[in-house]
């Protein structure tokens, strides 16, 4: 069992790291009447969130240009979403209107920006690594943003080049660019972008370790204010209060009874009554950084096959935990809790436990890479990946243990402590 202590030093967060040193104690309330008590006397968290620097977000395109030049990619192209945010720190929505950064593995980024939208372009690319008198290729209503991106890439000298096409760019915009420039070549900017994003820098662990803290605390005040009669929708939304008390915005999703089989739920109406078993999942994000937590709880006193269940998957979860570390693969540490979950009679394979262990997270609630069954990928220190097991008997209820961890030099920590039990899920 974690001492509270314990609790805020995983991850290595010693107590120097201001993110992650304050337990939240019981306050007076505070005046929040329509509230539950355990709610309203949540002490706000958002002082302990220190943003990333500049100085942090060049040195990511300083390394992404390492990856390129190693990996024989040119230059990559970025548009609205997480990795322009990582990059970039520019948050920018999606529509037929093509906004590019296209970062190269030498010379200047440059920007391809609609001309109506300059003045915002602007405003944000001055609070990152590219503020000053960054390249503008700016397109009208009636041009082609695709022959400015072409342009840009002919005054680099690289409109022939190896140009890396983050996953998440729509493909009109890498057509449209592969028009543009015919003698391109496209590949696949997985290697750069997941080779800087999936290894987390100090700070960004003490960013994960506080929003998981966050969502702890939020479920834990729910939990407390739970009572007979409540909807799924009823708990949820004490669970996004929970997180605004917090400071920080966040929800979960509630499965009550045999919808709790269902890995992600139903919009059935459900109730809860005495007995009940529930399933929570959700999360919040802290600077950009997301938590991911699942926590299955009675309201009651569970059944003895309720409890069987829940300890084959706390020691599943456990197991997967023991086996990360630096070195092995990544699809090792699936197969560690589906071993414990099957030599307890919950098989084969899928057959019970449907889904993978594990993601990986950070910017993006699920990221790079997956422990899972055929992922190879040798695990390394400052990954960070959910661990959730669990078994879901179809028509009866599911159980399912989630919290996250990091890969350190010989192991793995969570950020959370793991529930001890179906009656009492946030005892430390």
């Amino acid at each position: 069992m974690l001492s509270r202590r314990r609790f805020f030093q995983l991850g290595g967060l010693a107590a120097s790291l201001p993110l992650a040193s304050r337990w939240l104690p019981a306050q007076e309330n505070t005046g929040c009447a329509t509230l539950p008590p355990s709610i309203a006397n949540l002490k706000p968290m958002r002082d302990q969130a220190q943003p990333i620097t500049v100085a942090e977000r060049q040195e990511r395109v300083e390394k992404a240009r390492r990856l390129m030049r190693a990996n024989h990619i040119d230059a990559i192209v970025l548009i609205g979403g997480s990795s322009l945010k990582y990059f970039a720190n520019i948050d920018w929505w999606l529509s037929e209107r093509s906004f590019f950064l296209i970062v190269p593995a030498k010379g200047e980024a440059f920007f391809v920006c609609p001309g109506f939208e300059e003045d915002r372009a602007r405003e944000q690319i001055n609070r990152g690594p590219f503020a000053g008198n960054p390249d503008m290729r700016i397109w009208q209503e009636n041009e082609s943003p695709y022959e400015r991106a072409a342009q840009g890439l002919r005054d680099r000298g690289i409109a022939s080049g190896r140009l890396g096409i983050e996953e998440t760019v729509w493909f009109v915009y890498s057509d449209g660019i592969a028009h543009a420039a015919p003698q391109a070549t496209f590949t696949s900017a997985t290697p750069v972008t997941a080779g800087c994003r999936a290894h987390k820098t100090d700070h960004e662990i003490a960013l994960l370790q506080l929003a998981n803290i966050v969502t702890w605390n939020a479920y834990r005040a729910a939990w407390e204010a739970l009572k007979p009669g409540m909807t799924q929708n009823d708990f949820s939304r004490m669970v996004s209060q929970a997180h605004d008390q917090l400071g920080f915005q966040g929800d979960a999703g509630v499965q009550v009874g045999p919808y709790s089989a269902l890995p992600h739920g139903s919009i059935e109406p459900q109730k809860v009554e005495e007995g009940t078993i529930l399933l929570m999942d959700g999360g919040c994000t802290v600077e950009g950084y997301h938590s991911d937590i699942s926590r299955t709880f009675v309201l009651g006193k569970p059944t003895d096959k309720m409890n069987k269940v829940f300890d084959i998957v706390h020691r599943a979860q456990s197991a997967a935990l023991a086996q990360a570390r630096p070195g092995v693969e990544a699809q090792s540490v699936d197969a560690a809790a589906r071993k414990v979950i099957e030599d307890a009679g919950y098989g084969p394979a899928y057959k019970y436990f449907g889904h993978r262990l594990g993601h990986g997270i950070g910017m993006d609630d699920h990221e790079w890479y997956y422990l899972v069954g055929g992922d190879t990928v040798k695990l390394e220190p400052r990954m960070s990946f959910s661990d959730e097991p669990g078994v879901y008997i179809r028509g009866e209820f599911g159980v399912r243990l989630e919290d996250c961890m990091h890969v350190t030099e010989d192991g793995a920590k969570m950020f959370t402590p793991q529930s001890p039990s179906l009656e009492h899920p946030f005892e430390t």
